[in-house]
């Protein structure tokens, strides 16, 4: 029976570690690390993630401030936004929450984000040195992914990864960090023939297409590892891309749905509110 990744667990160390950080800063630099997240129209599900990154700034000490604006607002009004962010000084990290309205072009708008305020890590500048292995602000859901990892003393050296997805925000940041953790990593996509097959060979399988209960028993190798990253809502019930109980007694590592990659998610997402406050105020103290 595979051991239960507690993604919950180690997100509570890590707030109770940041806390601390957070009062030493304060105590020293009299400034507390302030995250601005811009929320653009009523998505129920947005809503509810906003309120719980706002919460979590505000377990661990930090300011948190969230701009809610209608979901007809111009793109002029909404990089205006942007740019008052990117030149206060009391705003150390910026998140546009996503997805936004289809009339507003959030590549270009991620992109005019200040990369050493870019606490999602999905700007330009970021993504190139994360690519070329340099210090960068890296997504916060692969981050969290690699902090439950070396948690629970995974081997990832030598050792094969499959990712199944290769979105911007998961699959392709994934498969960096792990190569720099010195796996072989496949991603795997709709276009991937013998999906199943190719993901059997995992020591290391990460989930991430958003498609509920997809991964089951034949797509997992006897003692492999279990990341899922997917959240699909059925029937008013939240599911993961991985069939947990048809997986479970397979895998020798897995993550629960919820409870696992999504609260490591929004620690992470502390973590690097605090890196650009150091980055930014510290620095320059």
């Amino acid at each position: 029976m595979a051991k239960i990744m507690d993604g919950s667990e180690l997100a509570k160390k890590i707030r109770s570690r940041l806390k601390v950080e957070v009062e030493k800063y304060i105590e020293t630099h009299e400034k507390k690390p302030h995250l601005a997240v811009i929320l653009v129209g009523n998505d129920p599900a947005s809503e509810t993630y906003v309120k719980f990154k706002e919460k979590a700034c505000h377990q661990v000490g930090m300011n948190s401030t969230i701009i809610k604006l209608d979901d007809n607002v111009s793109e002029e009004d909404l990089i205006s936004e942007i740019q008052k962010l990117n030149t206060n000084p009391d705003i150390h990290g910026i998140l546009l929450q996503l997805p936004i309205p289809k009339h507003l072009d959030s590549e270009k708008i991620i992109n005019l984000i200040d990369s050493n305020k870019d606490v999602d890590g999905f700007a330009n500048e970021n993504v190139a040195k994360l690519s070329k292995n340099q210090d960068a602000l890296v997504p916060c859901t692969p981050l969290g992914i690699i902090r439950l990892l070396e948690e629970y003393n995974i081997m990832t050296e030598g050792q094969h990864c499959v990712i199944l997805g290769r979105s911007q925000i998961v699959g392709k940041p994934m498969a960096q960090l792990m190569l720099q953790k010195n796996s072989t990593v496949t991603i795997c996509h709709s276009r991937t023939k013998n999906i199943e097959e190719i993901a059997k060979q995992a020591d290391i399988l990460i989930a991430a297409v958003g498609k509920p209960h997809m991964v089951n028993r034949h797509f997992v190798k006897k003692g492999a590892v279990v990341i899922d990253v997917g959240v699909s809502r059925v029937n008013g019930k939240i599911l993961g891309d991985v069939d947990f109980n048809d997986v479970e007694d397979i895998a020798s590592y897995i993550t629960p749905m919820p409870g696992g990659t999504g609260p490591m998610t929004i620690a992470c997402l502390l973590e690097n509110t605090i890196k650009c406050y150091k980055n930014l105020v510290i620095k320059n103290d």
